[in-house]
């Protein structure tokens, strides 16, 4: 599904987005503010992204920073997600990140 937001073939809220990433928000938000952040190449998840592309890596969270700022979350925080493979909650195996805000979080969840 994110490939086919990525090129353009599903629509989605576009948050921002830069050479090798695009952050957009969730069709189900957990909190006032829940985008996602993936890379535009596919990975299955972000220990694979990370070890086939560290720099990736560090623009995906770049650009999460990025979003935070814009909407208004980046003070007085937020949370970055990455669930990985079925038990840590993975639903869609293409890498992303969760950015959430916008509301006290509580943990877990």
């Amino acid at each position: 599904m994110f490939c086919r937001i990525v090129a353009g073939e599903l629509p989605a809220r576009v948050r921002a987005g830069s050479e090798h990433a695009l952050a957009f928000d969730d069709l189900a938000p957990q909190a006032p503010v829940h985008v996602l952040i993936v890379p535009k190449a596919h990975h299955r998840d972000v220990p694979g992204m990370t070890a086939a592309d560290p720099g990736l890596a560090a623009e995906l969270i770049g650009l999460a920073a990025e979003v935070a700022a814009a909407t208004g979350i980046a003070e007085p925080g937020y949370r970055l997600i990455a669930n990985t493979g079925p038990g840590g909650g993975q639903t869609v195996f293409h890498a992303h990140l969760h950015l959430l805000g916008g509301t006290r979080l509580g943990w877990p969840g």
